[in-house]
């Protein structure tokens, strides 16, 4: 009965104290679900020292870990100057939870005269009780002198590799409390070795009694487009989901393989570690059309080491289509070799005039210079993006072709290559290739680099095209996704993608 009495209490605390923080509900008290009342009589009515609850994003898993701080802040769960910690990756996933917590304070009158908000240093403190809880991040310099009662790890998924220092450090600090509670909360890890999948992988296997695990995931070999499929992840789908949302985006992950892996992980919570090509053939070939008019221009230039594919890519808009023309570069020593290593045939593209190629061993960069400077001769070209690093040989040559350094300071953008710079910039590409607004006119070098393209992501779910895990050269989708954002850039009147420092420290970090 005792056990019974502790989740019943607790259902009925949050349900009378708790109320809707945001969305479409807010202001509204808070009605736990049923899956939400399975994880808290499981927590509640069974000794439990750590408890996983694993499901696909907007499930509200941030709200319930909300409830759970509340509920051993200020709630009937609470004791006499505990510290409770919540711990995420970085100081803005952090703040989410923080945040959220804050705002069920402030939305119920008698929460809100007896806890204190503390917003710059993101803590929340109960003086009736001496309670404390606290947002920690593992970017920001904390003290892990702690001895905490409970603790909620935030989106432990994004965590890589067995081992995490603030995890352990929490964990470890522990062993001062009689009851500790561990609540683990987030969407699943990318592989098996990395810690959550671990913790869950052990719980499944009921090596800890006291260790519970909520996992909702869906089946590996079920359709993952199927609603059925989706359901298994998302036990609020028929909640409180926005079910035409999820289903937009199964159908852009259907379409759109680089978007089938977080895809999976987040809605589907599935475990994935994918490469996969940034578009798909059919979606390519839809945007396969010959450009059939041209004005305004903006281009994206890739510029190779020196021995690798030059690729230079010019976008119009006009009437909402991007018209594309592509040019490239090879060195012209020892291109049939090239084509045998790179099993593609530069050669014969040579031959078709496709591709360009310098005298020597490498790209010679005074002759993508004379062509550039030619080019501002022929074309109103207001904009061209470029890769930093190797400009800073191909500039002068662009002044003995005949461009001033006033000039070549107006014409050339700066732009990054790391996620900073390029997630905008493949939103925006990835955009008019799904909506089939591009004619790119089936350049065969162009066709081939969007065919080996594949995209990287970090933790917060940022993408760029990544060089090293595609399956061959990539250069011309590079400079075309830079062209994109440029031109994309000039008919907004916000900034798309950042430039200077912030843009040039983020390189250096990615």
């Amino acid at each position: 009965m005792y056990f019974c009495r502790r989740s019943c209490r607790n259902i009925y605390w949050i349900e009378h104290h708790c109320i809707v923080p945001e969305g479409k509900l807010v202001g509204q008290p808070i009605q736990l679900r049923k899956f939400q009342r399975k994880v808290i009589r499981r927590i509640y009515d069974q000794p439990t020292r750590r408890g996983i609850i694993s499901f696909a994003r907007k499930n509200a898993k941030t709200a319930l870990a909300a409830m759970f701080i509340l509920l051993h802040l200020c709630g009937p769960e609470a004791r006499v100057n505990s510290g409770l910690y919540s711990s995420a990756l970085s100081r803005d996933q952090a703040a989410i939870l923080y945040h959220l917590a804050a705002k069920m304070v402030r939305l119920n009158e008698d929460l809100n005269g007896s806890v204190v908000t503390r917003d710059t240093v993101k803590e929340l403190h109960c003086p009736g009780l001496g309670s404390t809880y606290a947002a920690l991040s593992a970017d920001a310099s904390t003290n892990l002198g702690k001895s905490p009662s409970v603790i909620v790890h935030d989106e432990l998924g994004a965590v890589k590799g067995p081992m995490h220092q603030l995890y352990e450090a929490l964990e470890t600090a522990t062993a001062a409390q009689e009851d500790p509670l561990s609540i683990i909360i987030s969407t699943q890890s990318a592989t098996d070795s990395d810690l959550l999948s671990v913790l869950i992988d052990d719980a499944l296997d009921e090596h800890d009694p006291k260790t519970a695990v909520f996992l909702y995931t869906a089946d590996e070999d079920a359709d993952p487009f199927d609603v059925e499929t989706i359901r298994q992840a998302n036990p609020a789908f028929d909640e409180f989901m926005n079910q035409s949302e999820v289903m937009d985006m199964a159908d852009a992950a259907r379409r759109m393989p680089s978007r089938e892996a977080s895809y999976r992980n987040l809605i589907l919570n599935q475990r994935v570690e994918a490469s996969n090509p940034f578009v798909t053939k059919t979606v390519w070939d839809a945007n396969a059309a010959n450009p059939e008019t041209w004005g305004l221009a903006y281009g994206g230039l890739d510029l190779s080491e020196t021995n690798d594919l030059t690729a230079f890519v010019l976008v119009s808009p006009i009437n909402g289509v991007t018209n594309v023309r592509a040019k490239f570069w090879l060195p012209g020593d020892g291109l049939e070799e090239r084509s045998r290593q790179d099993r593609v045939p530069y050669d014969v593209w040579h031959e078709q005039g496709h591709l360009n190629t310098t005298p020597g061993r490498s790209v010679e960069y005074r002759y993508v210079a004379e062509y550039l400077a030619n080019l501002f001769q022929t074309e109103d070209i207001r904009k061209i993006g470029f890769d930093r690093w190797n400009m800073r040989h191909l500039r002068p040559w662009l002044i003995e072709a005949g461009l001033s350094e006033a000039f070549i300071d107006d014409r050339f953008v700066d732009f990054g290559q790391g996620y900073v710079s390029m997630s905008p910039a493949l939103r925006t590409l990835e955009s008019i290739l799904l909506n089939d607004k591009m004619a790119h006119g089936n350049h065969p070098i162009l066709t081939m680099c969007a065919a080996n393209a594949v995209v990287k992501g970090d933790e917060a779910g940022n993408r760029k095209l990544d060089k090293k895990n595609s399956r061959g050269r990539i250069d011309g989708m590079v400079a075309l996704a830079m062209a994109c954002a440029v031109a994309e850039e000039a008919s907004q009147s916000a900034p798309v993608f950042p430039v200077a420092i912030e843009s040039f420290v983020e390189d250096l970090r990615g």
